[in-house]
């Protein structure tokens, strides 16, 4: 099936941990890269604080705007996890520990392990969606089209697979790349000239240091292969008429 209307998705990684520069986020590059295979384009990325009411209208804002919205962070067991609660109060749904999600968790922990803390993970919105997690046990969980996951990267990549089924993407966004060795001056004008003829084709130039050269990737991205084509072939025209070297991916 082909769906030309862009499905677009929101991120908004949550945690003081982030902000501080304590943490690195991995999360963004995992999702982008699993929703652009899905057909889904991350048009927005918002870090914000462990601060109830900016999670409540972050989310609000973003559930307007997009298809669909993933935050990471914060529904873990200490007392600055504060993600499932402000869920709650965004939808306006009951925060409180919910039966599968207990269930899951009683099961997983042995005897005398369960204990306070891991039982906080159980707690969330109480009609919320399970989203499962086969490396730790607690799971995130689904509201309408917000998604809440771990902040922990292997565990949220883990988790993906499970989410897979309850979207609906577009046309997978597709992309290629030249580079080249030049700097960006060099051809600002003649790339300003192919992308405003080619709306349908997202064109990016990222400089690079290789070799102790300095050098360009014209990355194109599109879910329209013979648009990419087309652009590619006029990118490569006016770099053969500057006399510029492409330099081969390694």
């Amino acid at each position: 099936m082909t769906n030309k209307e862009k499905i677009k998705a929101g991120i908004i990684i949550i945690g003081n941990e982030v902000l501080s520069g304590r943490t690195k986020d991995e999360n963004t590059s995992t999702l982008a890269t699993w929703l652009n295979s899905l057909g889904i384009a991350v048009v927005e990325v918002k870090v914000i604080p462990d601060i109830e009411q900016t999670i409540i209208d972050t989310i609000n804002e973003y559930r307007k705007k997009f298809n669909y919205v993933f935050t990471t962070g914060g529904i873990g067991p200490t007392h600055d996890d504060i993600t499932a609660e402000s869920v709650s109060k965004t939808f306006q749904i009951e925060y409180g520990f919910h039966k599968e999600a207990f269930s899951i968790l009683e099961q997983y922990y042995k005897p005398g392990q369960f204990n306070d803390g891991r039982q906080k993970m159980a707690k969330m919105p109480v009609t919320a969606n399970l989203i499962y997690n086969p490396t730790s046990g607690a799971p995130g969980f689904n509201v309408e089209n917000v998604f809440c996951l771990p902040g922990v990267p292997s565990i949220l990549k883990s988790m993906l697979g499970g989410i897979e089924n309850s979207l609906v993407g577009g046309d997978p966004i597709l992309s290629d790349t030249i580079n080249l060795r030049t700097v960006e001056s060099e051809i600002a004008k003649s790339l300003t000239e192919v992308q405003n003829k080619y709306q349908d084709v997202e064109i990016g130039s990222y400089p690079f240091f290789r070799a102790g050269k300095l050098g360009v990737s014209i990355v194109l991205r599109s879910i329209d292969k013979s648009k990419i084509d087309q652009c590619k072939f006029e990118i490569n025209a006016f770099v053969k008429e500057k006399n510029i070297e492409i330099v081969e991916n390694n």
